[in-house]
């Protein structure tokens, strides 16, 4: 005899109502949390004007005092100072708090800012820039941030934090093709001082926009465990992993610029570039749709195998032949393995981070990063020179061939060194 319609069947569907759909949309899913939309919003108009500093400074620099060696100096020097500052900036908000560390850090990034413009407008001595623009580098990590606020959300969501990762490296892969852009465009459309101004606009509202979400903000720790994270299983290996892919970015960057100006063509450079982070934000989304598979220690070796791969086609690109409109399409595809390999990456670091100082672990490893992008211009800017800008594109490939070797040492470490959870 068939059942008849009781409560609990009726309790089970309005149950089953409230689960999400297992094929809604996952970035729907997440946007529909309370607060996120909000602290997103704010996180990315912060974000932008970190795509627009350095190409501010460097134009309103050498565009007042007619010295490109003056403004490469002064940048070179506030990313030093970063490299410094950042960790301890971020040691701060896992201390005491995102919202009342961020805001009074980004006011003094900001009047570091104002402070460049006014002495490069009133003609103060050089070494008033160098102080000016280290002061910048208390700038808060605002992507860290952004990705701390999804971990404590998204605790023991795997998936979800997939997709969280996955949207964020997506953003900054944006923000970074937008940032120089907007930047150039103001300072060459209006006055050489506007890209600074108008960054730092661009960041304090940014910040203060993302600070009043504090609903969503992690909850402080103010007695934060013994074990710094350079000192956490893993995590030196990981760094160096992102040491090597910084100098990627960073070889990258310069042998495109001297490519494109060997042709003639110097300001095709900054599109080229920008397709290389389109197809980088692109498959960050995608990939953001998709289920990992496995543990992301397994998963980064092969990201980055991959990644190594792409990396040969600009080369054979440029070599075969030296067609910068096929040396742009061949940056558009290899940047696809960029997102994947840096969401892997990042889901690493917060896996390794200790509890209670997640902050500081991820700005290690932009730390990491922004160390890796001076070697690899270095590097880059030294083949160029004495080789030639074709043989340059060989940096890029073998930093990502050391940052493979890296990750499977690190892989292999860990294999041996750390048991799976409840063995």
């Amino acid at each position: 005899m068939p059942p008849k319609p009781t409560a609990p069947p009726a309790a089970r569907s309005s149950e089953e109502s409230t689960r999400p759909p297992t094929r809604t949309n996952p970035y729907r899913r997440l946007f529909a949390l309370p607060g996120t939309r909000a602290f997103t919003a704010g996180n990315l108009i912060a974000r932008l004007p970190q795509g627009m500093f350095g190409v501010s400074a460097v134009v309103m620099i050498a565009g007042v005092r007619g010295s490109y060696a003056l403004a490469g100096a002064v940048t070179a020097t506030g990313l030093a100072a970063t490299a410094v500052t950042a960790p301890w900036v971020a040691r701060l908000v896992d201390r005491y708090g995102q919202a009342r560390v961020a805001v009074p850090a980004t006011v003094c990034a900001v009047l570091g800012s104002l402070a460049l413009v006014l002495c490069v407008r009133g003609g103060a001595p050089d070494w008033t820039l160098f102080a000016a623009y280290a002061a910048t580098a208390t700038t808060p990590n605002t992507g860290g941030m952004s990705r701390a606020r999804w971990a404590h959300l998204l605790k023991g969501d795997s998936e979800a934090l997939h997709t969280a990762n996955s949207f964020e490296q997506a953003a900054d892969e944006l923000c970074y093709m937008l940032g120089p852009v907007l930047a150039a465009f103001l300072t060459g459309t209006f006055f050489p001082e506007a890209g600074t101004l108008v960054a730092a606009v661009l960041l304090l509202t940014g910040v203060l926009v993302f600070a009043a979400q504090r609903s969503t903000e992690p909850p402080p720790r103010r007695r934060t465990p013994a074990k710094a994270p350079l000192r956490a299983p893993g995590m030196p290996a990981q760094l160096a992993v992102c040491l090597a892919m910084g100098a990627v970015f960073g070889a990258m960057e310069v042998v495109t610029v001297a490519f494109a100006d060997a042709q003639g063509h110097r300001p095709a450079a900054g599109v080229a570039l920008g397709l290389q982070a389109a197809g980088s934000c692109v498959a960050g989304l995608v990939y953001g749709l998709v289920r990992p598979a496995g543990p992301a220690r397994r998963r980064l070796p092969w990201c980055v195998a991959a990644m190594t791969v792409m990396m040969t086609l600009p080369l054979l690109a440029a070599s075969l032949t030296g067609s910068l409109v096929l040396l742009s399409a061949a940056l558009l595809v290899a940047g696809t393995a960029t997102a994947p390999t840096m969401v892997t990456n990042m889901t690493l670091v917060q896996e390794r981070s200790p509890e209670g100082r997640l902050n500081e672990g991820m700005t290690l490893a932009v730390t990491g990063l922004l160390g890796g992008i001076g070697c690899g211009s270095a590097a880059g800017g030294w083949v160029v020179e004495h080789v030639s800008p074709t043989a340059g594109y060989a940096v890029p490939v073998g930093a990502a061939a050391l940052a493979l070797l890296i990750s499977l040492a690190g892989l292999a470490f860990t294999r041996r060194s750390v048991r799976p959870a409840g063995h």
